[in-house]
């Protein structure tokens, strides 16, 4: 994989959490970044391309955090993709979060950035295992997670992301500022 991709972090107590489950059940996925959701670069609008000058990344996602203001959502019931060892804490994939991706898809395609087709529809989600082979007993623990306190996102990140090397942070952006 070489592509960038919008993400968000999640922060605080919520955050460490959910490192907790990662590095207990997957550890290599706790070693990559921390627990987040991506926005930009996986389900409904695939990787952006990795020659895109950072500057003209910034001038698309830059007005599109400032517009949107913090977001406050809340995790549903964990939940496993079909056929694959991943389990995700979803969340609902309409209201403002799909209008937050939505206008991120159009600023880049507004802008000319070129960015691949997505695989899946828009499928928010906080991963808890990717690498790690599922047993039986790890899949009940991962579908027993319970996050269901709203937080709050407040922060867009871009990473550049290439298989073998850390990913690289190339800026953020504050939502409403």
């Amino acid at each position: 994989m070489n592509g960038i991709f919008i993400t968000t972090e999640l922060e605080g107590s919520l955050a460490a959490r959910i490192r907790a489950v990662q590095e207990r059940h997957d550890p290599k996925l706790a070693r990559e970044l921390p627990p987040h959701l991506t926005l930009v670069g996986s389900s409904g609008t695939g990787s952006i391309s990795p020659d895109t000058p950072v500057a003209e990344l910034r001038k698309a996602v830059e007005p599109v955090a400032r517009a949107a203001g913090p977001l406050t959502l809340t995790f549903r019931a964990p939940m496993r993709f079909i056929g694959r060892e991943i389990v995700v804490l979803p969340l609902d994939p309409h209201g403002e979060l799909r209008g937050l991706h939505d206008a991120l898809q159009g600023a880049l395609r507004a802008a000319g950035i070129r960015y691949e087709t997505a695989r899946w529809p828009f499928t928010p989600h906080c991963t808890l295992n990717f690498y790690a082979t599922l047993t039986p007993e790890s899949l009940r623990v991962l579908l027993a997670v319970s996050e269901p306190e709203p937080w709050v996102m407040h922060t867009l990140l871009v990473y550049h992301t290439r298989d073998g090397v850390p990913p690289k942070r190339l800026f953020s952006a504050r939502l409403g500022v």
